[in-house]
This record gives C-alpha cells, sequence and structure tokens, in this order.
C-alpha cells in the first residue's frame, strides 16, 4: 500500500477477529452486525454527497467494500462455530 490514505485501513480479518471476540464475550450478534455495517441511512447521506461532490465516491465506495468484507469474514467465524461438529464412531 502507498500512502498514508491507505494504511488507515487495519486488515479486515483482524477487525473481523476483533468482533468475534466480542462475539464470544456475549455480545449480541445482531448489534455486532449492525455495528460492522454500514446503515442505509449513511448509504443515503453517502449517495446524496456523491452526487454533489463526486470526487468522494471513490473513497465512500472502498469504506463500503471493506466494511462489507469484514461482515462477510465476521460472518463466516461466527455461523462456522454454529455450526454442528460431526462425531465419527
Amino acid at each position: 500500500m502507498n500512502g498514508s490514505h491507505e494504511t488507515q485501513f487495519a486488515e479486515p480479518q483482524h477487525e473481523a477477529a476483533f468482533f468475534y471476540g466480542l462475539f464470544l464475550r456475549g455480545h449480541p450478534l445482531q448489534k455486532l452486525r449492525e455495528d460492522i455495517d454500514v446503515p442505509p441511512q449513511t448509504l443515503e447521506r453517502w449517495k446524496r454527497e456523491a452526487h454533489r461532490a463526486p470526487w468522494v465516491q471513490p473513497s465512500m465506495e472502498r469504506i463500503l467494500s471493506y466494511r462489507k468484507h469484514v461482515l462477510a469474514i465476521f460472518d463466516s467465524l461466527v455461523f462456522s462455530e454454529m455450526e454442528p461438529t460431526e462425531t465419527i464412531q
């Protein structure tokens, strides 16, 4: 990554692991998912802002993509934990 702008985001795996740790400590799943995702109201605000200032749209798209990636990793961690394990007899 080049430039200071690129270093503002941690690795999505690290952030997902942080939220997964909160889940394991008893934080509500839906609340954590809401904290990771971008709320619809925020998306609407971003769309309006991008319409007024088109140069910010790439940054907003990058943030949204990053948040969705963190959420997907978090979901895979949580739901793999919930899958029943097979017992070999």
